[in-house]
């Protein structure tokens, strides 16, 4: 059998008997006062217990016919449905009803109560032995009254004070469920953190590889651009020094044959150097030759 089809049955049960003892209470508070004036016999409840059960019982069927009319939506079918919101519609009527009836026996218990005092004035004031027995009995059923109403009303600050704490305890396991929400939260929102924060980790350990791969880069690539320039630099200097060496060669070849004379490769006097011919000159072989780059 379905879940909530097992509670709607046992809600329906509690009302049942929630409500036979509400309406024996009602009974009860619309007899009451009558015993007094018919045999002199005592109530075995206060009114005001009395109507404190009565108002208990109420309350209860209030909360039966809450949660019927939260149960009656999740029946398994639209029959079931209907039934029971029919029935509820039934609950709310003896309900009213139950409360109007309340207010009627109260009325009616205060009419008996007021008789019985009259007819107990009248027996008062009559004198003999009969009236001095009802004094004393009265006035061992006031302190009995009096003892009883202390007892009770010490019981219902007891039931209130553990309904307080009732309260309170529910609200604490509140207010730690909503706790324990706010930390699983809290841990979720931590484990996607800390994958990020393994994820940059990792980025940034990469980008540290990469900057030293582009440091070694510059600097090879530095270095032989520095080498090359070097090369270069130092092969045009060779050059120069040759050329010097070579002009300073010739220019003392000519100044030695000049003041001798003579010479194979000597030109006549008066005769000019063309601009295209150039001298034969003997550079010695222990003279390393450079090429030009």
């Amino acid at each position: 059998m379905d879940e909530v089809v097992v509670e709607v049955e046992k809600t329906k049960r509690e009302w049942e008997e929630a409500y036979e003892k509400t309406i024996g209470h009602i009974i009860s508070i619309q007899q009451y006062g009558k015993s007094r004036r018919g045999d002199g016999g005592e109530e075995k409840f206060s009114l005001q217990r009395l109507n404190g059960l009565a108002q208990d019982g109420l309350s209860l069927l209030n909360s039966l016919q809450f949660n019927l009319d939260l149960l009656a939506p999740q029946l398994p079918s639209d029959d079931q449905v209907q039934s029971t919101q029919s029935l509820l519609e039934t609950w709310k009527n003896q309900y009213h009803s139950l409360r109007v009836n309340l207010r009627s026996a109260n009325l009616q218990a205060k009419d008996n109560m007021r008789k019985a005092a009259q007819e107990e004035r009248e027996l008062l004031l009559g004198g003999g032995t009969e009236s001095t027995v009802l004094r004393r009995k009265r006035q061992a059923n006031a302190d009995v009254t009096s003892d009883a109403e202390s007892i009770t009303e010490s019981l219902r600050r007891s039931r209130q004070l553990m309904v307080q704490e009732v309260e309170r305890s529910t609200n604490t396991l509140v207010a730690f469920d909503e706790s324990t929400g706010v930390l699983k939260k809290a841990e979720s929102e931590y484990k996607g953190h800390r994958s990020l924060l393994s994820r940059t980790r990792n980025l940034l350990s990469t980008m540290q590889r990469q900057d030293v791969i582009d440091r070694i880069i510059l600097i090879v690539g530095f270095s032989l651009f520095v080498f090359a320039v070097v090369y270069v630099v130092s092969k045009r200097i060779g050059i120069l020094k040759l050329q010097r060496m070579a002009t300073a060669a010739i220019k003392a070849q000519l100044a030695g044959k000049a003041a001798n004379g003579v010479g194979d490769d000597v030109m006549p006097l008066g005769q000019q150097f063309d601009g295209n011919t150039v001298p034969t000159v003997n550079i010695p072989l222990q003279q390393r030759m450079h090429d030009e780059l």
